[in-house]
Parts: structure tokens; C-alpha cells; sequence
């Protein structure tokens, strides 16, 4: 076991254990890339918007595979929900993320907010409200790549790569290649405080 993975075990708790590898998620944002197709009869007004950190990434991704179905350039750009976050004083401050807006921006377009985890909802909710202050979309949807479940508004997505139920006493850590160096998804026990 080299550093990175020592680390990353110990961050999840001994028993954490891989749940999707990087050819299981090549696969799933696949299949949901061709949802996407199908539901949107094609991806014309499709923009993507990726939730930073991980969100953007596999938004990018994404819009990739949207390309090579439809032969056409999918637009892809970040929604940084920071100042939206209704937990912002619980937390340490931290740098902003930059909201970036591809093309024509958002406006009569269908936007698909991307994500890593659907948890609580409580993210997705703040991705709405940073949404409304931009423009005003055709329609907004939403995918990720886990949802595990626990939600605490009432935030449903349309396109889920896996469903996975956890415990609360459980944690899923999402890593992709851009950011953490390998691309899997780990499912941990909650390391005690």
C-alpha cells in the first residue's frame, strides 16, 4: 500500500472499501450521457454546470461523451455555491471556487447541475438558489454520480450513476483521477471523534 492509499484508508476509516472503480464510472457517465440524450431529444440547449470540486470534473467528462453521441460541443462550465450554503458559519472560511458560465449563458436553456454525492440535499438546494441569481433556464436537472440517500429536503436527481444506501454512521468519499490521482468511489465507516 503506497502513501496516497495509506492515507486515503485512513481518512475513511480502516474498513473502508471500493464501491465503483474508474472503469465502473467511465460506464456510468456513459449510460447517464445517454439519458441525458434521450430525455433532452438530443442536447442542443444542454449546458452543463459541475459543482466543485469533484462536480466539475465529472461534468467535464460528461460533456465529452455527450460529444462523441451527438457530434456536437456540449457547453460546460462551474457553479460555485459557496456564499449559498446555508451551513456557511458552521465552517472555517475557504477560498471561493469561481463560477464560470459557458456560451450564451443559462438563459431558456436546460441546465444539469453535476455532482459527486447526493446526500442531504442541502448542496443542491444552494446550487438552485447561485442558478437564479444568473439567469433564468428553460429547465434545471440533476446528476450524480452516488446518491446515498438521507436526504433532508425534498431534492430528487434525474440522472444517478448509483444508488447507494448508507448508514448515517457510514462515509463515501468520491476520488477522480483530476483531483485525487485515481478515479473510485470508497465506502467507509465514520471516523469516530
Amino acid at each position: 500500500m503506497d502513501k496516497q492509499e495509506k492515507l486515503e484508508t485512513q481518512a475513511q476509516g480502516s474498513d473502508a472499501r471500493p464501491v465503483l472503480e474508474g472503469p465502473d464510472i467511465a460506464r456510468v457517465l456513459t449510460r447517464i450521457a445517454h439519458e441525458i440524450v434521450e430525455r433532452a431529444k438530443g442536447a442542443d440547449d444542454v449546458v452543463l454546470l459541475g459543482i466543485p470540486t469533484r462536480g466539475v470534473f465529472l461534468a467535464q467528462r460528461l460533456a465529452a461523451k455527450l460529444e462523441q453521441i451527438t457530434d456536437r460541443k456540449v457547453p460546460v462550465g462551474s457553479l460555485d455555491i459557496t456564499m449559498y450554503r446555508d451551513d456557511l458559519r458552521m465552517h472555517p472560511p475557504r477560498a471561493l471556487a469561481r463560477t464560470e458560465i459557458p456560451g450564451d449563458g443559462i438563459d431558456g436553456r436546460l441546465v444539469v447541475l453535476v455532482d459527486d454525492v447526493l446526500f442531504s440535499g442541502r448542496t443542491i438546494r444552494a446550487a438552485l438558489d447561485a442558478l437564479n441569481d444568473i439567469g433564468r433556464p428553460r429547465a434545471v436537472q440533476l446528476a450524480v454520480l452516488v446518491d446515498r440517500g438521507h436526504r433532508e429536503l425534498p431534492i430528487r436527481a434525474d440522472y444517478v450513476g448509483k444508488n447507494l444506501p448508507t448508514s448515517l454512521r457510514e462515509t463515501v468519499k468520491v476520488l477522480l483521477a483530476e483531483e485525487d490521482g485515481r478515479d473510485t468511489v470508497l465506502l467507509g465507516a465514520k471516523p469516530t471523534q
